[in-house]
Protein backbone atom coordinates (compact mmCIF):
# COMPACT_ATOMS: atom_id res chain seq x y z
CA UNK A 1 0.00 0.00 0.00
CA UNK A 2 1.42 3.35 -1.15
CA UNK A 3 0.11 7.09 -0.49
CA UNK A 4 0.24 9.73 -2.80
CA UNK A 5 3.11 11.48 -1.19
CA UNK A 6 5.40 8.07 -1.66
CA UNK A 7 4.07 8.10 -5.71
CA UNK A 8 7.02 9.64 -7.94
CA UNK A 9 5.37 8.46 -11.21
CA UNK A 10 2.29 6.55 -13.08
CA UNK A 11 2.07 4.31 -15.71
CA UNK A 12 -0.15 5.35 -18.39
CA UNK A 13 -1.99 2.84 -20.71
CA UNK A 14 0.20 0.92 -23.52
CA UNK A 15 -1.79 1.29 -26.36
CA UNK A 16 -0.29 -1.80 -27.85
CA UNK A 17 1.46 -5.26 -27.17
CA UNK A 18 4.14 -5.88 -29.94
CA UNK A 19 6.52 -3.35 -31.76
CA UNK A 20 4.85 -3.25 -34.62
CA UNK A 21 1.94 -2.07 -33.27
CA UNK A 22 3.35 0.69 -31.35
CA UNK A 23 5.06 2.16 -34.65
CA UNK A 24 1.97 1.62 -36.08
CA UNK A 25 0.13 4.06 -33.18
CA UNK A 26 3.41 6.38 -33.34
CA UNK A 27 2.37 6.96 -37.27
CA UNK A 28 -1.24 7.14 -36.74
CA UNK A 29 -0.92 9.68 -33.89
CA UNK A 30 1.52 11.77 -35.75
CA UNK A 31 -0.81 12.38 -38.41
CA UNK A 32 -3.75 13.07 -36.25
CA UNK A 33 -1.53 15.82 -34.64
CA UNK A 34 0.20 17.04 -37.70
CA UNK A 35 -3.36 17.84 -39.52
CA UNK A 36 -4.80 19.23 -36.50
CA UNK A 37 -1.38 21.54 -35.96
CA UNK A 38 -1.78 22.35 -39.79
CA UNK A 39 -5.57 23.06 -39.84
CA UNK A 40 -5.78 24.90 -36.38
CA UNK A 41 -2.33 26.58 -37.67
CA UNK A 42 -3.99 27.65 -41.12
CA UNK A 43 -7.02 28.97 -39.45
CA UNK A 44 -5.07 30.76 -36.81
CA UNK A 45 -2.60 32.67 -39.65
CA UNK A 46 -5.54 33.60 -41.86
CA UNK A 47 -7.86 34.98 -39.28
CA UNK A 48 -4.73 36.93 -37.82
CA UNK A 49 -3.68 38.49 -40.99
CA UNK A 50 -6.71 38.70 -42.79
CA UNK A 51 -8.43 42.19 -42.00
CA UNK A 52 -11.72 41.30 -43.70
CA UNK A 53 -12.18 38.18 -41.27
CA UNK A 54 -11.92 40.15 -38.40
CA UNK A 55 -15.71 39.41 -37.71
CA UNK A 56 -17.49 37.77 -34.55
CA UNK A 57 -18.22 34.28 -36.21
CA UNK A 58 -13.84 34.15 -37.53
CA UNK A 59 -12.75 35.96 -33.57
CA UNK A 60 -14.44 32.90 -32.18
CA UNK A 61 -13.16 29.97 -34.44
CA UNK A 62 -9.84 31.37 -33.75
CA UNK A 63 -10.22 31.30 -30.35
CA UNK A 64 -11.56 27.31 -30.41
CA UNK A 65 -8.52 26.69 -33.07
CA UNK A 66 -6.25 27.72 -29.94
CA UNK A 67 -8.12 25.52 -27.83
CA UNK A 68 -7.79 22.58 -30.23
CA UNK A 69 -4.33 23.24 -30.44
CA UNK A 70 -3.84 23.54 -27.14
CA UNK A 71 -6.13 20.48 -26.14
CA UNK A 72 -4.39 17.82 -28.49
CA UNK A 73 -0.80 19.29 -27.48
CA UNK A 74 -1.27 18.24 -23.87
CA UNK A 75 -2.26 14.51 -25.04
CA UNK A 76 -0.74 13.75 -27.95
CA UNK A 77 2.86 14.30 -27.78
CA UNK A 78 3.18 12.11 -24.03
CA UNK A 79 1.54 9.02 -26.23
CA UNK A 80 3.49 9.11 -29.04
CA UNK A 81 6.58 9.77 -26.87
CA UNK A 82 5.32 6.13 -24.86
CA UNK A 83 4.54 4.72 -28.15
CA UNK A 84 7.98 5.36 -29.89
CA UNK A 85 10.16 4.50 -27.05
CA UNK A 86 7.80 1.50 -25.35
CA UNK A 87 7.69 3.27 -22.11
CA UNK A 88 4.37 4.17 -19.80
CA UNK A 89 5.73 6.65 -17.33
CA UNK A 90 4.63 10.13 -16.61
CA UNK A 91 5.84 12.07 -13.58
CA UNK A 92 3.44 13.20 -10.69
CA UNK A 93 4.00 16.52 -11.12
CA UNK A 94 2.96 15.66 -15.20
CA UNK A 95 0.45 14.43 -14.62
CA UNK A 96 -1.04 16.76 -13.12
CA UNK A 97 -0.11 19.13 -15.52
CA UNK A 98 -1.42 17.22 -17.65
CA UNK A 99 -4.95 17.25 -15.61
CA UNK A 100 -4.76 20.67 -15.87
CA UNK A 101 -4.43 21.47 -19.45
CA UNK A 102 -6.41 18.90 -20.35
CA UNK A 103 -9.35 20.40 -18.75
CA UNK A 104 -8.91 23.77 -19.14
CA UNK A 105 -8.50 23.36 -23.55
CA UNK A 106 -11.55 21.22 -22.97
CA UNK A 107 -13.55 23.41 -20.73
CA UNK A 108 -12.45 26.61 -23.36
CA UNK A 109 -13.55 24.17 -26.17
CA UNK A 110 -17.13 23.81 -24.64
CA UNK A 111 -17.82 27.15 -24.29
CA UNK A 112 -16.59 28.49 -27.29
CA UNK A 113 -18.87 25.82 -28.99
CA UNK A 114 -21.58 27.32 -27.28
CA UNK A 115 -21.14 30.90 -27.52
CA UNK A 116 -20.31 30.46 -31.78
CA UNK A 117 -23.98 28.48 -31.39
CA UNK A 118 -25.46 32.00 -29.84
CA UNK A 119 -23.30 34.00 -32.66
CA UNK A 120 -25.02 31.44 -35.60
CA UNK A 121 -28.24 32.19 -33.94
CA UNK A 122 -28.35 35.67 -33.66
CA UNK A 123 -27.21 35.86 -37.02
CA UNK A 124 -29.83 34.21 -38.62
CA UNK A 125 -32.84 35.27 -36.14
CA UNK A 126 -31.79 38.29 -34.75
CA UNK A 127 -29.85 39.71 -37.69
CA UNK A 128 -30.80 43.26 -37.11
CA UNK A 129 -29.86 43.04 -33.54
CA UNK A 130 -26.09 41.08 -34.67
CA UNK A 131 -24.45 44.44 -34.02
CA UNK A 132 -25.62 45.37 -30.61
CA UNK A 133 -25.18 41.71 -29.48
CA UNK A 134 -22.24 40.33 -31.22
CA UNK A 135 -19.95 44.27 -30.68
CA UNK A 136 -16.15 44.43 -30.22
CA UNK A 137 -16.16 44.86 -26.43
CA UNK A 138 -18.98 42.38 -26.23
CA UNK A 139 -17.13 39.23 -28.00
CA UNK A 140 -14.11 40.11 -26.04
CA UNK A 141 -16.00 39.85 -23.00
CA UNK A 142 -17.52 36.32 -23.84
CA UNK A 143 -14.55 35.27 -25.38
CA UNK A 144 -12.63 36.25 -22.03
CA UNK A 145 -15.55 34.70 -19.62
CA UNK A 146 -15.12 31.65 -21.69
CA UNK A 147 -11.14 31.38 -21.13
CA UNK A 148 -11.76 32.49 -17.18
CA UNK A 149 -13.90 30.37 -16.44
CA UNK A 150 -12.13 27.26 -18.09
CA UNK A 151 -9.03 27.83 -15.89
CA UNK A 152 -11.19 28.03 -12.57
CA UNK A 153 -12.63 24.91 -13.94
CA UNK A 154 -9.40 23.10 -14.25
CA UNK A 155 -7.80 24.38 -11.77
CA UNK A 156 -10.85 22.95 -8.98
CA UNK A 157 -10.81 19.90 -10.08
CA UNK A 158 -6.81 19.25 -10.35
CA UNK A 159 -6.66 20.33 -6.99
CA UNK A 160 -9.43 18.13 -5.38
CA UNK A 161 -7.90 15.51 -7.37
CA UNK A 162 -4.44 15.72 -6.12
CA UNK A 163 -5.85 16.42 -2.73
CA UNK A 164 -6.99 12.77 -2.11
CA UNK A 165 -4.84 10.22 -0.68
CA UNK A 166 -3.90 7.19 -3.28
CA UNK A 167 -3.07 4.17 -2.09
CA UNK A 168 -4.38 1.48 -4.90
CA UNK A 169 -1.06 1.60 -6.88
CA UNK A 170 -0.22 4.30 -9.98
CA UNK A 171 -1.33 2.15 -13.20
CA UNK A 172 -3.43 4.22 -15.08
CA UNK A 173 -6.41 2.60 -17.25
CA UNK A 174 -5.85 5.85 -20.43
CA UNK A 175 -3.36 6.83 -22.65
CA UNK A 176 -3.02 10.06 -20.72
CA UNK A 177 -3.76 11.49 -16.73
CA UNK A 178 -7.65 11.85 -16.50
CA UNK A 179 -9.59 12.59 -13.32
CA UNK A 180 -11.72 9.50 -13.34
CA UNK A 181 -8.69 6.98 -13.70
CA UNK A 182 -6.87 9.04 -10.96
CA UNK A 183 -9.91 8.71 -8.03
CA UNK A 184 -9.83 4.81 -9.03
CA UNK A 185 -6.68 5.06 -7.24
CA UNK A 186 -8.20 6.93 -3.93
CA UNK A 187 -8.44 5.20 -0.67
CA UNK A 188 -10.42 7.93 0.62
CA UNK A 189 -14.02 8.85 0.74
CA UNK A 190 -13.33 12.18 0.50
CA UNK A 191 -13.41 11.13 -3.40
CA UNK A 192 -17.07 11.89 -3.36
CA UNK A 193 -16.43 15.39 -3.06
CA UNK A 194 -14.35 15.54 -6.51
CA UNK A 195 -17.19 13.25 -7.82
CA UNK A 196 -19.91 16.05 -6.91
CA UNK A 197 -17.29 18.74 -9.02
CA UNK A 198 -17.66 16.08 -11.75
CA UNK A 199 -21.39 16.04 -11.54
CA UNK A 200 -21.81 19.72 -11.43
CA UNK A 201 -19.62 20.16 -14.37
CA UNK A 202 -21.57 17.76 -16.35
CA UNK A 203 -25.06 19.56 -15.42
CA UNK A 204 -23.18 22.92 -16.68
CA UNK A 205 -21.90 20.89 -19.72
CA UNK A 206 -25.63 19.65 -20.29
CA UNK A 207 -27.06 23.80 -19.58
CA UNK A 208 -25.25 24.16 -22.72
CA UNK A 209 -25.85 21.41 -24.68
CA UNK A 210 -29.37 22.34 -23.84
CA UNK A 211 -28.77 25.82 -24.77
CA UNK A 212 -27.33 24.74 -28.31
CA UNK A 213 -30.02 22.35 -29.07
CA UNK A 214 -33.15 24.97 -28.22
CA UNK A 215 -30.94 27.37 -30.38
CA UNK A 216 -30.89 25.50 -33.39
CA UNK A 217 -34.38 24.61 -33.30
CA UNK A 218 -35.35 28.01 -33.71
CA UNK A 219 -32.07 28.46 -36.21
CA UNK A 220 -34.13 25.86 -38.28
CA UNK A 221 -37.48 27.20 -37.71
CA UNK A 222 -36.42 30.39 -39.33
CA UNK A 223 -34.08 28.49 -42.19
CA UNK A 224 -37.07 26.45 -42.79
CA UNK A 225 -38.82 30.17 -43.56
CA UNK A 226 -36.02 31.16 -46.21
CA UNK A 227 -37.59 30.98 -49.90
CA UNK A 228 -34.43 30.67 -51.67
CA UNK A 229 -33.65 26.56 -51.32
CA UNK A 230 -29.77 28.02 -52.15
CA UNK A 231 -30.18 30.17 -48.85
CA UNK A 232 -31.49 27.24 -46.76
CA UNK A 233 -28.67 24.71 -48.23
CA UNK A 234 -26.28 27.56 -47.22
CA UNK A 235 -27.41 27.96 -43.81
CA UNK A 236 -28.31 24.07 -42.70
CA UNK A 237 -24.48 23.02 -44.38
CA UNK A 238 -23.29 25.60 -41.48
CA UNK A 239 -24.88 24.73 -38.84
CA UNK A 240 -25.27 21.22 -39.31
CA UNK A 241 -21.67 20.24 -38.66
CA UNK A 242 -21.33 22.22 -35.83
CA UNK A 243 -23.99 20.67 -34.27
CA UNK A 244 -22.56 17.18 -35.59
CA UNK A 245 -19.03 18.09 -33.72
CA UNK A 246 -20.90 19.34 -30.18
CA UNK A 247 -22.85 16.07 -30.22
CA UNK A 248 -20.01 14.24 -30.53
CA UNK A 249 -17.80 15.89 -27.81
CA UNK A 250 -20.43 16.22 -25.07
CA UNK A 251 -21.98 12.99 -25.29
CA UNK A 252 -18.73 11.03 -25.59
CA UNK A 253 -17.39 13.28 -22.66
CA UNK A 254 -20.29 12.78 -20.54
CA UNK A 255 -20.51 9.25 -21.06
CA UNK A 256 -16.47 8.49 -20.41
CA UNK A 257 -17.21 10.72 -16.76
CA UNK A 258 -20.28 9.40 -15.50
CA UNK A 259 -20.49 6.15 -16.49
CA UNK A 260 -20.92 3.35 -13.60
CA UNK A 261 -17.22 1.72 -12.69
CA UNK A 262 -18.94 -1.49 -13.68
CA UNK A 263 -19.17 -0.14 -17.56
CA UNK A 264 -15.50 0.06 -17.63
CA UNK A 265 -13.06 -1.32 -19.54
CA UNK A 266 -9.51 -0.03 -21.58
CA UNK A 267 -10.63 -0.55 -24.40
CA UNK A 268 -13.76 1.26 -24.08
CA UNK A 269 -12.29 4.13 -22.16
CA UNK A 270 -9.65 4.40 -24.91
CA UNK A 271 -12.55 4.73 -27.83
CA UNK A 272 -14.21 7.15 -25.71
CA UNK A 273 -11.14 9.54 -24.49
CA UNK A 274 -10.32 9.62 -28.76
CA UNK A 275 -13.38 10.52 -29.80
CA UNK A 276 -13.61 13.47 -27.32
CA UNK A 277 -9.77 14.77 -27.39
CA UNK A 278 -8.10 13.59 -30.41
CA UNK A 279 -10.88 13.73 -32.98
CA UNK A 280 -12.62 17.14 -32.56
CA UNK A 281 -9.55 19.00 -32.49
CA UNK A 282 -8.47 17.36 -36.08
CA UNK A 283 -11.99 17.92 -37.54
CA UNK A 284 -12.59 21.26 -36.58
CA UNK A 285 -10.60 22.66 -39.23
CA UNK A 286 -12.17 20.33 -41.76
CA UNK A 287 -15.40 21.27 -41.14
CA UNK A 288 -15.12 25.13 -40.73
CA UNK A 289 -12.76 26.05 -43.08
CA UNK A 290 -13.43 23.61 -45.86
CA UNK A 291 -17.45 25.20 -45.76
CA UNK A 292 -16.37 28.48 -45.41
CA UNK A 293 -15.45 29.92 -48.52
CA UNK A 294 -14.12 33.37 -47.05
CA UNK A 295 -11.71 31.26 -44.77
CA UNK A 296 -10.43 28.97 -47.95
CA UNK A 297 -9.72 31.87 -50.09
CA UNK A 298 -7.46 33.74 -47.19
CA UNK A 299 -5.80 30.12 -46.11
CA UNK A 300 -4.88 29.70 -49.82
CA UNK A 301 -3.98 33.17 -50.20
CA UNK A 302 -1.58 32.84 -46.91
CA UNK A 303 0.20 29.64 -48.46
CA UNK A 304 0.85 30.73 -51.88
CA UNK A 305 2.12 33.88 -50.34
CA UNK A 306 4.36 31.55 -48.28
CA UNK A 307 5.64 29.65 -50.93
CA UNK A 308 6.47 32.57 -53.23
CA UNK A 309 8.24 34.27 -50.25
CA UNK A 310 10.55 30.96 -50.19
Amino acid sequence: MSNSSSIRHFLLLALADTPQLQLLHFCLLLGISLAALLGNGLIISAVACGHHLHTPMFFFLLNLALADLGSICTTVPKAMHNSLWDTRDISYKGCAAQIFFFLFFMGAELSLLTIMCYNCYVSICKPLHYGTLLGSRACAHMAAAAWASAFLNALMHTASTFSLPLCQGNVLGQFFCEVPQVLKLSCSHSNIRELGLIAVSFFLAFGCFVFIVFSYVQIFRAVLRIPSEQGRHKAFSTCLPHLAVVSLFISTAAFAYMKPPSLSSPSLDLALSVLYSVVPPALNPLIYSLRNQELKAAGWTLMTGWFQEH
